[in-house]
């Protein structure tokens, strides 16, 4: 049986599209697997969640919840609905500390195994969404964070 991944509403699943029409033609309970990824998913409330489920030939199924994009973890911090359509200008602002909050939700999925390098990731793409940490500009807290003016909070 195939594996389906979705994009869904962390804590709001529902039988409708993505998953009723993916999940009907394979004959599982798609409320009891709709209860599982809503349960699942709450904590990320407000976020859109990869979600993959996996079906064996005996309609057994297996839930794993992906983490959200970086950028929507970031938007959360900032208390912001969308980034900014032109980076030059800045839509809003976070602290270092919510960066390293990012970086720590973010470190599983990342190539890194270093917070310092997932909090670079981090300010890089606060960068491409006009957000500015510290009220300042990506491109100087990255040069911050080389100089080991975080390094307290990036241990």
């Amino acid at each position: 049986m195939p594996d389906i991944s979705v994009l869904v509403e962390a804590g709001k699943a529902t039988a409708a599209a993505p998953l009723g029409p993916a999940l009907g033609p394979l004959g599982v309970n798609i409320g009891l697997i709709v209860a599982q990824i809503n349960e699942k998913t709450k904590s990320f409330s407000g976020m859109k969640i990869p979600v993959k489920i996996s079906i064996d030939s005996k309609k057994n199924f297996e839930i794993s919840v992906g983490s959200p994009p970086t950028s929507a973890l970031i938007k959360k911090e900032a208390g912001l609905e969308t980034g900014a359509a032109n980076p030059k200008q800045p839509v809003g602002n976070i602290s270092m500390e919510q960066v390293v909050k990012v970086a720590k939700m973010k470190i599983d999925s990342s190539g890194s195994v270093k917070l310092k390098s997932v909090a670079r990731e981090v300010v890089g793409v606060c960068d491409s969404m006009g957000i500015t940490i510290e009220e300042k500009k990506a491109r100087e807290i990255q040069k911050e964070i080389k100089e080991g003016k975080f390094d307290s909070i990036l241990e």
